[in-house]
């Protein structure tokens, strides 16, 4: 089970969610600002595609109907809690 203040990091593969926050001030203003271009914000629905084989590397995730890739540190800015379908 999903903890309350998982990152996307930690969503397993195809899971939905939705953000619950991001930690703004954990990002540089750049990448805040383009988390907030893709329409990143409370209740959007997100899903984890893919994550690198190696560790430390990006995930692929779909935000509404667009596929992105998040450099590690981001993703773990993004709080979810699980979708209720």
């Amino acid at each position: 089970m999903l903890s309350p203040n998982a990152s996307l990091s930690h969503l397993a593969q195809r899971q939905h969610a939705r953000v619950a926050g991001v930690d703004w001030d954990a990002l540089q203003p750049a990448e805040a600002r383009r988390l907030r271009e893709f329409g990143v914000d409370e209740g959007v629905e997100i899903e984890l595609l893919h994550r690198a084989w190696l560790g430390g590397g990006p995930v692929a995730c779909r935000i509404g109907r667009m596929m992105v890739a998040l450099r590690p540190h981001v993703a773990a800015a993004i709080r979810v809690t699980l979708a209720v379908d």
